[in-house]
C-alpha cells in the first residue's frame, strides 16, 4: 500500500491530447528560420533532434538548434507556435480517448489535477479552448509559469505543488507523460508515481530507462492504477 496521491500532474500533447504529428508539422514552419530547407540533411538532423527532445520546452529546443543565437531561436519558436496554433484552430486537435473522463475521475476521487506543457501559454490556451477544457483541471502550467524552465527539470511539477498546496509531501504526487523528459521531470521532483503512457512520442523502453515507475497503455488507466496502489493490490 502506498501513501494517498493528492496531486496528479499530467502532460498534454501525447498524453491527454493526441499529438497526431502536429509538432513535426509545426516544426516545418520554423525550419527555414533556422536555415534548414525541407529535404536537406540539416533539416533532417534538426527534425531528429525535435523528435528526441519531445516533452522539452520548445524555446529550449530552438535555442540549441540555433547554436545559441537568441534572436533566431525566438523567431523560430514564434513561427512554430503560430503554425501549431493554426493547426489547432483548423481542428487538428483531439483528446486522447478517455483522457477527459480520467481527469474527471481523478478529481471526483478528491485529487488535484494540473495540466502541463512545453508549449507557450498562448498555444496551451488555444488547445484548452479547442477541446473545451478551459475549466477541466484545477490548474494549467507552461514553462513561463515555472520560471522559464520546462522539462526535464522538475520545475513544472514542483510549481504545481507550490501553487496548489494539494500535498504535504512529494511522495503524494503522481506524474504522467509520454516522453522520457516527462519521466525525468517526475523522478527529479521526487514523485512516488511516475507513469509513462504509450500514446505519444516514446516507447516503453525509453520511458523505463528514464525512470518510469509504471507504463500504461493510456492515461485512461491512471485512476485505476492509483486506486490499486493505495489499496495495496
Amino acid at each position: 500500500m502506498t501513501e494517498r496521491t493528492n496531486l496528479v500532474v499530467l502532460d498534454m500533447a501525447g498524453t491527454t491530447v493526441a499529438d497526431d504529428g502536429l509538432v513535426e508539422r509545426a516544426f516545418a514552419a520554423a525550419a527555414r528560420t533556422l536555415g534548414a530547407e525541407p529535404g536537406s540533411a540539416r533539416h533532417d538532423g534538426q527534425l531528429a533532434y525535435v523528435r528526441a527532445t519531445m516533452g522539452e520546452s520548445k524555446i529550449s529546443v530552438f535555442r540549441r538548434l540555433s547554436d545559441g543565437d537568441e534572436e533566431r531561436a525566438r523567431r523560430a519558436n514564434a513561427a512554430f507556435e503560430s503554425a501549431y496554433g493554426r493547426l489547432v484552430a483548423e481542428g487538428h486537435c483531439v483528446p486522447v480517448p478517455g483522457a477527459r473522463e480520467a481527469i474527471e475521475r481523478l478529481r471526483a476521487d478528491g485529487r488535484t489535477v494540473v495540466l502541463t506543457t512545453g508549449f507557450a501559454r498562448v498555444t496551451q490556451d488555444a488547445i484548452l479552448a479547442a477541446l473545451g477544457w478551459t475549466d477541466l483541471a484545477d490548474l494549467t502550467l507552461c514553462p513561463a509559469d515555472a520560471g522559464g524552465r520546462g522539462r526535464p527539470y522538475p520545475d513544472l511539477v514542483l510549481t504545481a505543488l507550490l501553487r496548489t498546496r494539494a500535498a504535504d509531501d512529494v511522495r503524494r504526487v503522481a506524474v504522467a507523460g509520454d516522453t522520457a523528459y516527462d519521466m525525468l521531470s517526475g523522478t527529479r521532483a521526487g514523485a512516488a508515481v511516475v507513469a509513462g503512457v504509450r500514446t505519444g512520442a516514446h516507447d516503453e523502453a525509453a520511458l523505463r530507462a528514464a525512470g518510469a515507475t509504471h507504463v500504461l497503455a493510456s492515461v485512461a488507466d491512471l485512476p485505476a492504477l492509483l486506486a490499486r496502489l493505495e489499496d495495496g493490490r
